[in-house]
């Protein structure tokens, strides 16, 4: 019997994009019109072989609604709020034993 690796999979930024893109509802070839590039283009960066630019993952984070963050790191870290008596809301993505989580965090001033 073999030992099984203990710890949690690391994603790859290809498997976050991948990710965020079945958590949008959005198909391969919907992205691949909305940024103007072709199927191809988007299944190489999917699939780790080239890394997109800075531009096109922030592109990529706007239109599938996830932290730009979370897709360049798979890190969500919370930011301070943008100051007293003002309330912001963000959707943040974890990941679950069978997929992706949707996880909002709030940030309130105190009063």
């Amino acid at each position: 019997m073999s030992e099984q690796p203990v710890g949690i999979p690391e994603w790859t930024l290809g498997d976050r994009m991948g990710k965020s893109l079945k958590y949008a509802g959005i198909s391969v070839q919907g992205m691949a019109d909305y940024l103007e590039v072709s199927r191809n283009t988007v299944s190489t960066w999917i699939n780790d072989r080239i890394t997109p630019s800075k531009q096109t993952r922030r592109l990529w984070a706007l239109r599938t609604g996830v932290p730009l963050q979370w897709l360049e790191t798979g890190v969500d870290e919370p930011t301070p709020g943008p100051g007293p008596g003002v309330t912001v809301g963000r959707v943040g993505l974890e990941p679950t034993t069978d997929g992706l989580q949707a996880r909002r965090t709030h940030y309130r001033a105190a009063a």
